[in-house]
């Protein structure tokens, strides 16, 4: 049977959602507690800027995750000048991401999303030999401004950017939680058709309506083989009014491990992980298999 590749996004995606600062020996921590649960790909930062204070230590916490064998720390970039402030900071896998809809590339990156396009030309141009790159289509489903996405509008700006770099993983992400597996399956197997030169799929999903497990499912079904979580299910776009967390991390090693498809993930380490994110001030958290395995002591 084919296995699954969980992203661990909680540094990242969940960190930012955090009102007050997360001190950095505490993220570094958190990083390494979910290295020992067997998670070997971590998006364990963002070179942001201003735009998200809570991630102006990426420096260090990208430093603290190279220092961990076989970790392979993803980071996120939106823009050219970050990507190269990521890369002389010594990342070796960069995600950039741009919105499928106009107003939230407009509301998240100031920017239209043919302006996006034309920064990651220019990333796509300058990375050196050995780097990951991974290309994240933001509001792939639905916007929460405008509501559903229509599937052509994302492979229109799919042939743009395939055209541009066909050896970068795509990402397909429900940034508001709308989604139901139905919609997504739809897409990715229209996307995977009309792209068969892309050499990975991925999926990144929050957990609003209840479907986070349901439509991870639904890619990994499709052929997707990566699929982002975040441990607690901490997470809420700051930049998507009303998405709540991402898909638990919890949820998804529950799930795949009981299909018998292994994730690499020890779930009781896992669980202690997701614990001490629980306990960070102002966290969202999510999920239903910790709460469900504590009731049950199981």
């Amino acid at each position: 049977m084919r296995g699954v590749t969980i992203v661990e996004v909680a540094p990242r995606d969940g960190f930012q959602s955090v009102g007050p600062f997360i001190p950095t020996d505490e993220k570094i921590r958190i990083v390494r507690a979910l290295y020992a649960a067997g998670l070997r790909r971590i998006e364990v930062t963002s070179f942001v800027g201003n735009a998200v204070p809570q991630l102006a230590d990426a420096v260090e916490v990208l430093a603290a995750a190279l220092a961990l064998p076989g970790l392979d720390a993803q980071v996120l970039v939106p823009t050219q000048k970050h990507t190269e402030r990521a890369l002389a900071a010594g990342a070796r896998h960069v995600a950039f991401f741009l919105s499928a809809s106009e107003r939230h590339n407009l509301n998240n990156v100031r920017r239209t999303p043919a302006e996006s396009v034309r920064d990651y030309a220019k990333i796509a141009a300058m990375l050196p030999a050995g780097i990951k790159f991974r290309l994240n289509i933001a509001t792939s489903f639905d916007c929460p401004f405008v509501g559903k996405i229509a599937p052509q509008l994302v492979l229109d700006l799919l042939d743009e950017l395939v055209a541009l770099e066909p050896n970068a993983e795509i990402a397909l992400c429900d940034t508001t939680g709308r989604a139901t597996p139905g919609h997504v399956a739809a897409l990715f197997t229209a996307a995977m058709a009309r792209f068969p030169q892309v050499p990975g799929w991925a999926f990144h999903g929050h957990d609003t309506y209840g479907m986070g497990a349901a439509n991870a499912f639904a890619a990994w079904t499709a052929g997707v083989e990566v699929i982002d979580a975040s441990a607690a299910g901490l997470g809420g776009c700051p930049f998507a009014p009303g998405a709540t967390g991402n898909v638990a991390t919890e949820d998804l090693v529950w799930m795949f491990e009981g299909m018998n498809v292994a994730t690499g993930v020890d779930l009781p380490l896992l669980l202690e992980a997701g614990r001490e994110i629980m306990q960070l001030p102002g966290a969202q958290t999510g999920g239903r298999v910790r709460e469900a395995l504590r009731v049950a002591k199981i």
